[in-house]
């Protein structure tokens, strides 16, 4: 990222103490130690501090908080090129993360990385002392494999300051100010720069770390994703094989054969529901998960007849019975994207197996008003508690009961349900009687699809 603006001239107004001509050794500065002490700050600079310290807590993100820092310091550094990295391998590594300029043409981006092994960066992590580099030509002279120094050079950068950004008395990554003129930083500007990162290290950790988890969130998501699709055609081949040769296609079987195909059969559609949740989780945190809404929708054909023809077997196997109430009249059409409300009902139903009465009964309910669309799931079963009820819809949460402990899952159906149903701008909710029965409900508005209706509910997002 550049920034076409004019160089900022030297300051010059505090000279560097040492007096000592440019040559290729780091000058490093223990603050505490210095025997000049702390220069004192001009206007300009505890305006800067004041405005940096005001502002940096709000900006939402990383890059914005370096870009105030950029474009707020420009009038009290002289620096072409800031830079920000992390420490990363426990100290083995350093990794860059932003980087703005004043010119084009720059090298040594964001992603790059180098060990921190024989560097003079070693001293700054372990002594957090900052360090400035007047001439880095002679620098090079003086370290020829330092990969970094032959980047900067390309780019014109002659002379550089680097900062410690310490957390809690952790050194957590580097700020570095770059100038394309050499020896152009002082003591003082490692002072100013110090009281600068002061007010930053903890805003920039945070968003850093927040980053951090967001990207390791999206590559498990992907991962997932992945790993799901590559099981479910072949799991999904095996149940189908098992069928075949349960069902006597390929010879007649003997009932202890045919209840060990049984059993396999159940533990691979078992497989096939996780596997089914996890992709719709992975579609759901990556952001593919999107409403395809059709007008006039024939709910019952469309959503309601697939969902049970998905399940139906488990209900089979369950013996349990299956009833349904669906309206009478004129087929009922709804406004809404079938193929996610598909997985909806697949999940309400699974679970009224999954966690019903073995021999119980399990209804679904289907009915449209002017206004809404209304599906309902009821099973008999041990139900949940009201305390439990807080726990359902969030993501890997399982109710715990002595009943659901014995039964398998995952704790993502009901997420994944109530994020598509939020998507359709409906409500979803449970009731239960503990020991008796379980049901959940959701309402989708109707219509969806009038012009008014749909820009009403896009602004409401």
């Amino acid at each position: 990222m550049t920034d076409q603006r004019p160089t900022p001239e030297q300051n010059t107004s505090h000279p560097d103490p040492d007096g000592t001509a440019a040559d290729g050794r780091p000058r490093f500065y223990d603050l505490y130690r210095e025997p000049a002490g702390i220069t004192p700050l001009t206007d300009a600079e505890r305006a800067t501090l004041r405005l940096v310290n005001q502002r940096v807590a709000a900006l939402p993100t990383l890059d914005d908080v370096i870009d105030l820092l950029f474009e707020r310091t420009a009038a009290i550094f002289p620096f072409d090129r800031l830079g920000l990295s992390f420490v990363e391998e426990d100290g083995r590594r350093v990794v860059s993360r932003y980087v703005r300029t004043t010119y084009d043409g720059v090298l040594l981006g964001r992603g790059y990385s180098e060990d921190l092994r024989d560097s003079s960066l070693e001293r700054v992590l372990r002594d957090g002392t900052p360090r400035i580099i007047d001439d880095l030509r002679r620098y090079l002279d003086e370290h020829p494999r330092s990969r970094s120094t032959k980047l900067l050079l390309r780019e014109g950068v002659r002379s550089s300051l680097t900062c410690p950004l310490i957390v809690e008395g952790r050194i957590v990554g580097f700020m570095f100010r770059s100038s394309r003129q050499p020896r152009a930083f002082t003591q003082h500007h490692v002072e100013l720069q110090m009281a600068l990162t002061e007010r930053l290290s903890q805003a920039v950790e945070k968003a850093w770390r927040i980053e951090q988890l967001t990207a390791a969130n999206r590559n498990y998501m992907e991962m997932l994703g992945f790993v799901s699709h590559e099981l479910k055609n072949p799991v999904a081949s095996m149940v189908t094989d098992a069928r075949v040769l349960a069902d006597g296609y390929l010879g007649p079987l003997d009932d202890k054969q045919k209840a060990k195909l049984e059993r396999l059969i159940v533990k691979g559609e078992y497989l096939l529901d996780l596997v089914r949740e996890y992709l719709d989780l992975a579609r759901v945190e990556g952001g593919e998960l999107q409403v395809s809404m059709q007008c006039d929708v024939p709910f019952v054909e469309k959503v309601v007849e697939p969902a049970l023809e998905l399940v139906r077997a488990q209900i089979e196997a369950a013996g349990m019975l299956l009833s349904t109430e669906l309206p009478e009249q004129a087929p009922l059409q709804a406004d809404c994207d079938p193929s996610l409300l598909t997985i909806v009902l697949v999940n309400l139903l699974g679970n009224a197996v999954r966690y019903g009465r073995p021999g119980g009964g399990v209804r679904l309910t289907v009915s449209r008003s002017a206004h809404r669309l209304r599906v309902a799931v009821w099973n008999e079963g041990p139900g949940f508690s009201r305390a439990e009820r807080g726990r359902l819809f969030r993501k890997f949460s399982r109710l715990h009961t002595p009943t659901s402990d014995q039964r398998r899952g995952t704790g993502l159906g009901l997420y994944n349900s109530w994020r598509i149903v939020q998507l359709h701008h409906g409500h979803i909710r449970a009731d239960a009687k503990p020991g008796a029965w379980a049901e959940f409900t959701f309402e989708i508005p109707q219509p969806l699809c009038a012009a008014d209706v749909a820009d009403e509910l896009e602004s409401s997002e």
